[in-house]
């Protein structure tokens, strides 16, 4: 059993690591809608390759459509007063592009599940391994340089290095997979921090309680998926928006409104 739920575990592990500190942050600045938008023109990215070069050159097409939205959104975020509805339009454009494209795919339906969500039950060591060393990498650039850097530069650099990795996440899970995982663990720990009556390490560190809620929710979700033959990516995403819900439901009359 542990043998065959494992890379579903990696998985899910290397894509909390890095996109709990992305949530933080969107969560904080109230653009709760960038990851979808931003995964979503990614997965329009791979539905050209898909519909144009049968497949040919997917990734790179992806990353470029996400670096291409990540650039604009950056611009955008210091030109209009209504980010969050601009945001939400390029998510409709990038839904609607990949159903325009693989609805004249025979394998349209098949192909446009796996870019919502993935098996991850089936993926590569190899995949894995890739994406936890790219993550790495941007994490510790965003450490040395995002101090370095203010204003619109700074700006450029969150939404570029976040397109970078919402891209690498789509690829290997899909994005409602994670949407899912970036936001409710992120949630979660900000709900907490939120409360009046938590220990001090709450309110210090979200981040690692992020970590924390969301290794024990995704691991109860493989396991559930596992247990009852479910959709391995949905269940995923169910458990981790229900948590997310659930935690509001309780902790919202006790948290403050920011």
């Amino acid at each position: 059993m542990i043998e065959l739920l494992a890379p579903a575990l990696l998985v899910s592990l290397v894509l909390l690591g890095i996109h709990s500190y992305f949530g933080i942050r969107i969560i904080r600045r109230n653009i709760i809608f960038t990851d979808l938008a931003i995964g979503q023109m990614a997965a329009f990215g791979a539905a050209i390759s898909l519909f144009v070069l049968h497949g040919e050159y997917l990734y790179p097409i992806s990353l470029a459509v996400a670096l291409v939205a990540g650039g604009i959104i950056a611009v955008m975020a210091r030109r209009t007063a209504h980010l969050e509805a601009f945001i939400g339009l390029c998510y409709a454009m990038g839904l609607s592009g990949v159903f325009i494209l693989l609805a004249k795919s025979p394998h349209g339906m098949e192909e446009f599940q796996n870019l919502m969500a993935y098996d991850i039950l089936y993926t590569k060591p190899g995949d894995i391994g890739m994406v936890a060393a790219l993550y790495a990498a941007i994490g510790a650039a965003l450490v040395v340089i995002e101090k370095k850097t203010d204003g619109f530069a700074n700006e450029l650099l969150f939404f570029l290095t976040f397109a970078v990795t919402v891209t690498s996440s789509v690829k290997m899970a899909g994005v409602l997979v994670v949407f899912a995982i970036l936001l409710a663990p992120a949630y979660i720990a900000i709900q907490l921090a939120e409360r009046e009556r938590v220990p001090a390490f709450m309110k210090r560190y979200p981040l690692i309680v992020a970590w924390i809620v969301g290794t024990l929710i995704n691991t109860a979700a493989i396991a559930v998926s596992y247990r009852f033959d479910f959709p391995t990516g949905y269940t995923v995403v169910f458990c981790n928006a229900f948590a997310a819900v659930a935690a509001s439901f309780f902790a919202g009359g006790n948290s403050h409104r920011q």
